[in-house]
């Protein structure tokens, strides 16, 4: 019998895998980290590892708590940010009672699909009849922040419909923070955050959300167990310490993201608006060779053509050298 099986996302930070192809060093444009993140001085106790992690992560979700006002009861983590969308989807979106549905406006992450397909659900063009509306704010891969007032409305509607809004947040502290839903209780609003982006950990898997009490009582027993090691608890019970400094690290990155989108400007391409530490390029044409081009210059892009976009790529915003090393290679390969 065949069965419709979806295909696994593409996702940029594919420097590692560059590396050791090439045994080169490469600057990785195609992953969107904070360029300019705190110093975080966190020690992992050798003691720690000898034993498991406590799986209740009591202590992890209390300072959770205590940075974002939340109950840790409202709280859940799980093993990066993308553990916590596949276990949202298996418990809001399986089959026990029919078939449910979800809605997405693309482009925008490809792993809310994927999630809520894996977990047997159809994607609905009628926002009525989803029983989950995903919304990733700012967007990935357009960099559009909505404000506060249009997600609120978004809430209202969604809950009109007996649904679930889904808002993911993970780069919002890089953006602006003012706008997000973190501070809403609503049994049918959950906000999804990660360490990731803005601490420049993504090897460190740290991922932890915000919803009903009994929802995130749903998603910490479908997760794994000990989904968090012992070494990312470690680094987010001091990172989590440092983020008001992040301030500093959104100024920085509006005045690159800024110098960026004039140079750019200035050879003819085009930048979509971006809030976020990353910018959409519509290079007018199939980027295929230009991705190609960059990396024989050691530097990665992101093809956006997985998010149904073949014309455009997605670069990070990272330091002023680095980019300045991008924007030497873009003079180049666009000629």
């Amino acid at each position: 019998m065949a069965v419709d099986f979806p295909q696994r996302v593409i996702h940029g930070g594919t420097g590692k895998r560059q590396r050791e192809k090439t045994r080169e060093n490469v600057l990785d444009f195609s992953a969107s980290v904070n360029p300019f993140p705190p110093e975080v001085n966190w020690h992992c106790d050798p003691q720690d590892l000898s034993g498991y992690p406590d799986d209740t992560y009591s202590g992890l979700k209390e300072r959770i708590g205590e940075v974002f006002c939340r109950d840790p009861r409202e709280i859940c983590v799980g093993n990066g940010s993308i553990e916590i969308i596949r276990v949202f989807c298996a418990v809001t979106l399986g089959r026990t009672t029919g078939t449910h549905h979800f809605f997405i406006e693309p482009p925008t992450f490809g792993e809310y699909e994927l999630s809520a397909r894996l977990a047997g659900a159809e994607r609905t063009a009628n926002q009525k009849k989803a029983d989950v509306r995903f919304i990733c704010n700012p967007n990935n891969p357009t960099g559009t922040l909505l404000h506060r007032e249009e997600l609120l409305h978004m809430l209202e509607t969604v809950k009109h419909n007996e649904g679930i809004l889904f808002c993911d947040e993970a780069f919002i502290s890089l953006a602006d923070p003012e706008e997000s839903l973190v501070d809403i209780r609503d049994p049918h609003l959950f906000v999804l955050h990660s360490l990731t982006k803005s601490f420049a950990v993504p090897g460190l898997r740290i991922g932890f959300g915000f919803g009903d009490a009994d929802l995130v009582e749903k998603i910490e027993t479908a997760r794994s167990p000990w989904c968090v090691n012992a070494y990312a608890e470690a680094f987010a019970m001091k990172a989590l310490l440092h983020m008001g400094e992040l301030s500093d690290s959104r100024k920085e990155i509006a005045g690159e993201r800024n110098r960026l989108i004039s140079a750019i400007s200035d050879l003819g391409l085009t930048c979509h608006p971006s809030s976020a530490n990353f910018l959409l390029v519509e290079c007018g044409r199939d980027v295929s060779s230009l991705c190609e081009a960059f990396a024989r210059r050691d530097i990665l892009v992101r093809n956006c053509a997985s998010f149904g976009l073949p014309t455009r790529i997605r670069i990070a915003v990272r330091t002023p050298d680095e980019n300045t090393q991008l924007l030497e290679a873009l003079r180049s390969c666009v000629r």
